[in-house]
């Protein structure tokens, strides 16, 4: 019997297929050899983490999983697990850390030139790709890296290139908005546009109703959202969010009013389809209350986010909880220290119950300059 089927027929008895680890009595010698289909309907099912293991039974097994068709699955049944991936200062290659083990690797090096290695870049997720844009030499240009291929590849360039733009994953999708135009259109841009991972294309979206950069994006109730930043007349309290149903725009006076103003992009989240934002003048967390359009207090980071005005601090969503990552906030942590915490945020709650990530990597700048979550 080959190797591979020997192992699948082990995860099989270990009932991966329903989730239950308990060994089980059935008798699985009656198998026959296990096409590529199956194959891959299994691995979706067992942890990342167990891939590096799996990959190194044969060359079968490791191209099962760079198939591009293995975290569609995952995402079609429901299995997903974040990765964070990050680029602190003064590292020249970025990390990719699983919050669940604990464990953090370095990617391969990103094959760009001198220009877009020391100059501000943007990242987003989609599906299993990570895409980052930046400016190198000749122009604006965008790097992704797909997780299953563990590689970086060029492109494709965005219908209109841009920088400090808003931006939302939902599943195998990216959205991106507004921002300040880079080449044939400058300016500050009401123009948006969706990323389609399984296709590698940009696809354009209407015209928002405000033009705006600086500007965060989130996804929330099947809608994209566009929030904060400044226009043509200085900084924007409005929102707006796209209806992927519709196709439309709306516009929500007054959003963002009861947020303070930083030169920094709104740091938002989204958890359980709730909003949450971090304050960078007061270092609290708010939650945004749709009925009233208000925000209400949640209470404070173990982070300093008020120490560049919002910039070098990572606010993100991580399945169920919110991740932050920065300078730690006491003494006792030590300042200058990069520190990761999560939370399980209670939307009634007024309080927030930090947890702190051990990991080995905490000799890194605290100032994080991308930060992004795939959900594998």
């Amino acid at each position: 019997m080959r190797d591979d089927q020997v192992m699948l027929e082990k995860l099989l008895k270990m009932s991966v297929l329903d989730g239950d680890r308990r060994p089980q009595d059935a008798d699985y010698s009656y198998i026959p050899s296990l096409n590529d289909e199956l194959a891959l309907l299994i691995l979706a099912r067992v942890p990342r983490s167990e891939y590096a293991k799996l990959s190194a039974v044969n060359k079968r097994y490791l191209d099962l999983l760079r198939s591009q068709y293995l975290y569609e699955i995952r995402r079609e049944i429901g299995i997903g697990e974040p990765l964070v991936f990050m680029l602190a200062d003064g590292e020249p290659i970025w990390r990719a850390l699983d919050p669940r083990q604990g464990s953090c690797r370095q990617l391969p090096v990103l094959p760009s030139d001198p220009c877009f290695m020391s100059g501000d870049k943007e990242s987003f997720c989609a599906g299993a790709d990570l895409l980052v844009s930046g400016r190198e030499i000749d122009g604006l240009v965008i790097w992704r890296y797909e997780l299953d291929a563990d590689t970086w590849f060029k492109g494709p360039p965005m219908i209109s290139p841009r920088c400090l733009f808003a931006s939302a994953s939902s599943g195998s999708v990216a959205y991106v908005a507004g921002g300040f135009g880079v080449g044939h259109v400058r300016g500050i841009l009401d123009t948006a546009e969706r990323y389609d991972s399984k296709n590698k294309s940009w696809n354009p979206l209407p015209k928002m109703k405000k033009a705006r950069k600086l500007c965060s994006g989130c996804f929330m109730d099947n809608k994209f959202y566009a929030l904060g930043g400044k226009g043509e007349d200085g900084a924007l309290v409005c929102g707006e969010f796209y209806d992927v149903e519709k196709r439309t725009w709306e516009l929500i006076p007054d959003m963002m009013k009861d947020t303070s103003s930083t030169s920094s992009p709104p740091l938002i989240a989204v958890v359980n389809n709730e909003l949450y934002s971090l304050d960078a003048a007061s270092n609290k967390v708010k939650i945004y209350l749709k009925k009233t359009n208000s925000w209400k207090d949640m209470g404070e980071v173990p982070v300093r986010a008020d120490r560049s005005k919002g910039w070098g601090v990572a606010f993100k969503s991580l399945g169920s909880e919110l991740l932050v990552i920065g300078g730690a906030s006491t003494s006792v942590l030590g300042h200058g220290i990069l520190t990761i915490c999560m939370c399980q945020p209670d939307p009634d709650g007024s309080s927030l119950n930090w947890r702190f990530l051990e990991s080995k990597h905490n000799h890194l700048s605290s100032f994080v300059f991308n930060c992004s979550v795939m959900v594998t």
